[in-house]
């Protein structure tokens, strides 16, 4: 059947896609932050709302594990082969957007860690967007990525938290397809 192949290629394609704006997005957005604000005083946005400023960081999220960079390289590696291990079986575009902004968040994250300063595999993230304060005195300091994989993890929970499936397939249904094999059986 024709049209079954194209709808099981459909989520692997916005998975790709999804992932490589925000990988494009993020390395943009790094590299402008790194030729334009380095050295300046953090540019105030939206009466102070937003504040651009760089920041190098060594750790993870609200720059928590800072002695332990070496990490964060090999749990990115991880999180991005399960992805391409799951979408094997992805056949929902809502998942595969999740999964695409997790994977582009990741990997963009990864080559800081791997080509940036001081040195492959414990490379510091470029941070540059701060809320409600400069240099993350109110909220951490995040990128493009770290938005990203924010945005893709609340989303597959919440895809999780209702019922739907990687596979294309809701709990509910698998719960009355099982109730009627039951009733037939």
């Amino acid at each position: 059947m024709p049209g079954a192949s194209a709808r099981s290629r459909r989520p692997i394609a916005v998975l790709a896609l999804a992932s490589a704006v925000v990988l494009g997005i993020d390395l943009v957005t790094k590299q402008l932050a790194v030729s334009e604000l380095a050295g300046r005083e953090p540019v105030r946005l939206f009466g102070g709302a937003v504040y651009l400023d760089v920041i190098r960081n060594s750790g993870a999220a609200f720059s928590l594990g800072t002695g332990y960079t070496f990490v964060f390289p090999v749990i990115a590696m991880a999180v991005a082969a399960w992805i391409v291990w799951t979408a094997r079986r992805l056949r929902s575009v809502p998942w595969a957007i999740a999964l695409g902004l997790v994977l582009g968040g990741a990997v963009g994250n990864l080559v800081d860690r791997i080509f940036r300063a001081p040195g492959p595999m414990v490379g510091h993230v470029v941070d540059m967007v701060s809320l409600f304060a400069p240099r993350g005195e109110v909220f951490a300091v995040f990128n493009a990525a770290d938005s990203a994989l924010c945005v893709g993890v609340a989303l597959a929970l919440l895809l999780e938290l209702t019922g739907r499936r990687v596979d294309g397939t809701r709990t509910r249904d698998r719960d009355q397809a099982a109730v009627s094999d039951s009733a037939r059986g």
